[in-house]
């Protein structure tokens, strides 16, 4: 696969020396005829030649060569004036430019030097000199161009010369009076993928799909919809697993959501790494030009924020940018500033939902589950904040502050005569990702005084991918400490049978989504009786969580599940709340009923 990933850069993203496009300023065209036969009988075969110097800086903005051959002495505007100006401009910069000159004085080349010159050329030019100046030019402005503006995994066009390529388009746009599109794609859960089997395998991904990237927009049927030859040379990966591509000359939006489509057709097939099947998708935001903006920092923004609204709408989608989407991203942005502030002034609190144990007939434990006391919006619900809080890397601390204040309240209740109740938390992928988690679950448990054996950690399936040995070592150094582990959310992600064999796993928490309509569907009531009947068979203990409806707690009755939690017997309640609800013996009488 690398080897084929660099012929191709090499071959077709990198310039090619006989592609590149030579530009040539001189006030004789005889020269300027000469130079491009020979050039030609080189290879080379894209020329712009100017003999009005007037409209060198004109056709050098429009046509954007690879190299320039600069003659010195012109009327009107000279070749240190045009050098001195093309330096000056940033999206120029790097053009190397060949000088030519009849001058062999020092003072004429050490001006030219100053101004940036790349190298010289006397006139009379000698062919064979003309060709080994320009050659070792061109290749050393292409590994130049390799370091500084390609992605080093992919090789695509890295973000610096993606807002290059934009600049210049949005001035050509402008100037032809056209539509174009911005495109920004971002994979679905790669993080997940990444985290869970490590940064080789990300790697690997991230490779295959600028492969299919780019298959996917070089396509025939795509290119001749667009009527652009050379559209795949508008995708660039601007970091991490974010893509982006341009496309100019776009008449309609369907144009812009047909190539977000062949995108998605394209990552849909599963990329296969160690043998392993693995399905990534991606969410595309775009935007169009000028109705969404008119520079380059407000077009890249607002794709950037329909991205962030197709991923909210679920994996595998592609949204177009409207003001209704730039409220939610600045509803986005006033929440991560406010939760950034509820850190600092900990604004937090925790509910605590009861979990019946069926055996027992009473309330045996519960899970803390957090709520943000926001000054300005009252009670927030987790649905509203916890992504936003791990996408900007606050559930650390957050959820460093949930495991203490939960392990101090137990003990709390404790020492209130309520007995030891099991408390379970969850810990985000993030910070179970943390090296040093072991040593703030330890902390947590010495300051508060906590029976660690009534401390349980909540984890969810996509945590045990990849790194088994790394990950089973971890878990059995956290359990060294006294708590123990749930999976939660079970029977939504890769868990198999060897999984929980091999890792110090407790209890399993079947998923509500398969408790909602049990008994009555079929397929789901199978699936939680399979659960139950697995667990019990690996001696562990099983928590049906979401049971709302007494034909739930008898269905998960006859199958001798262990632990309820769910409305059936109690939404979340605070401290104090869930203190009397235990003391009242409230739970037995919901038992009852059933």
């Amino acid at each position: 696969m690398n080897e084929k990933i660099s012929k191709l850069h090499v071959d077709e993203l990198f310039t090619q020396l006989k592609d590149a496009v030579i530009m040539m300023v001189d006030d004789e065209p005889l020269l300027m005829e000469l130079l491009q036969a020979f050039l030609e009988e080189e290879g080379y075969k894209n020329f712009i030649a100017v003999e009005d110097s007037r409209k060198a800086m004109e056709i050098l903005d429009t046509k954007r060569p690879d190299i320039l051959l600069l003659d010195l002495n012109m009327p009107h505007v000279d070749g240190f004036d045009i050098l001195e100006a093309v330096r000056k401009l940033k999206m120029m910069q790097k053009i190397p430019v060949i000088v030519l000159t009849s001058s062999s004085d020092g003072a004429t080349k050490l001006k030219a030097l100053e101004l940036g010159a790349t190298d010289f050329l006397s006139k009379p030019v000698d062919s064979s000199e003309l060709a080994l100046r320009l050659r070792n030019t061109l290749m050393v402005k292409a590994y130049q161009d390799q370091l500084t503006y390609y992605d080093a995994l992919t090789h695509l066009p890295n973000r610096q010369l993606f807002l290059d390529r934009l600049e210049w388009s949005l001035k050509k746009t402008r100037r032809d009076h056209e539509r174009m599109a911005l495109l920004n794609i971002g994979l679905d859960k790669f993080k997940q993928v990444n985290d869970s089997l490590g940064p080789r395998t990300g790697d690997e991904i991230l490779t295959e799909v600028s492969m299919r990237l780019i298959e996917s927009v070089r396509e025939s049927d795509l290119v001749s919809r667009l009527g652009i030859d050379d559209l795949w040379r508008q995708l660039a990966r601007l970091g991490g697993d974010e893509f982006s591509i341009l496309l100019p000359q776009v008449a309609q939006d369907d144009s812009a959501a047909f190539v977000a489509e062949r995108i998605q057709h394209a990552l849909a097939q599963p990329f296969v790494v160690d043998g392993e099947e693995i399905y990534i998708s991606a969410s595309i935001g775009i935007a169009l030009y000028p109705n969404d903006g008119t520079e380059s920092d407000v077009l890249m923004q607002n794709a950037g924020a329909a991205t962030a609204y197709a991923k909210q709408q679920g994996v595998n989608s592609y949204a177009f940018y409207s003001k209704e989407i730039n409220e939610l991203s600045k509803k986005r942005l006033s929440i991560e500033a406010a939760l950034r502030r509820a850190v600092e002034n900990n604004e937090f609190v925790l509910h605590y939902q009861p979990k019946i144990d069926l055996h027992a007939g009473k309330v045996t434990g519960c899970e803390a589950l957090i709520r943000w006391n926001s000054p300005e919006m009252g009670m927030v619900p987790p649905f509203e904040f916890i992504s936003i809080a791990e996408e900007s890397g606050l559930i650390v601390p957050i959820g460093t502050w949930v495991i203490e204040e939960a392990c101090r309240q137990q003990v709390d209740w404790r020492q209130q005569g309520i007995g030891d109740l099991m408390v379970a938390v969850n810990v985000a992928g993030p910070q179970f990702k943390m090296a040093n988690l072991q040593h703030v679950i330890e902390s947590a448990i010495n300051d508060s005084g906590i029976d660690p054996r009534y401390l349980r950690l909540e984890i969810t399936e996509g945590m045990m991918m990849g790194g088994e040995d790394s990950l089973i070592k971890k878990l059995n150094d956290i359990k060294a400490l006294g708590p123990s582990f749930s999976i939660d959310d079970f029977g939504t992600g890769y868990s198999s049978l060897s999984y929980l064999k091999r890792f110090p796993i407790d209890e399993l928490k079947i998923d509500r989504s398969f408790i909602i309509d049990v008994p009555g569907v079929r397929d789901d009531a199978a699936i939680v009786k399979a659960i139950i009947a697995m667990a019990q068979s690996l001696e562990l203990s099983v928590v049906a969580e979401g049971v709302e409806e007494l034909s739930q707690l008898e269905f998960l009755k006859s199958l001798h599940c262990d632990v309820i939690q769910g409305f059936y017997f109690s939404k979340p309640l605070p401290a104090e709340d869930f203190a009397a609800f235990v003391l009242a013996g409230g739970e037995l009488d919901a038992l009852h009923k059933s």
